[in-house]
């Protein structure tokens, strides 16, 4: 009998194809935003300081191809590094599968359209600047309190 689950329920990250591990970037553009740990603690902070390769209205990279050469501390998210990434956000896909929880309906692969994410608020559409238009060492002065971590 053939498995009808949707890949991201019947598959593991790592069973994946890249087809399917492309798709299910919801287009947030929140792992693009600039974070802050604390040493001490460990507690992630996101900014709403975006990369300057993130396209702040379409929440899109825009040199995704070659964006870890372009930005060198531009991280490729593999199916390996995604449980060691405690700053991934609740609503990324990624981190939901891994933690086999299910994806919320307004991600592009239940709703079948790209802009559910902009509409359901849980992207930083309207919500950023950009990293050249500040000095990188004042980064504390623009942490926010709008994406869900559960820090450790």
């Amino acid at each position: 009998m053939e498995n009808k689950s949707p890949f991201w329920i019947s598959k593991k990250l790592d069973e994946l194809t890249l087809e399917e591990w492309e798709s299910l970037c919801d287009g947030c553009g929140i792992c693009c935003l600039y974070k802050l740990e604390d040493e001490e603690t460990r507690e992630i902070y996101y900014t709403n300081v975006a990369c300057r390769l993130l396209d702040p209205k379409t929440c899109r990279c825009t040199n995704y191809e070659h964006r870890t050469e372009v930005v060198p501390t531009c991280l490729r998210l593999t199916p390996e590094l995604t449980p060691q990434l405690k700053w991934l956000p609740e609503t990324c896909a990624y981190r939901r599968i891994w933690e086999r929880k299910p994806l919320f309906g307004w991600h592009p692969l239940l709703s079948k359209n790209p802009d559910t994410v902009h509409l359901a608020h849980a992207s930083v559409l309207g919500k950023t600047i950009p990293e050249i238009s500040i000095n990188l060492n004042d980064l504390e002065e623009f942490i926010i309190d709008w994406v869900e971590v559960n820090n450790p």
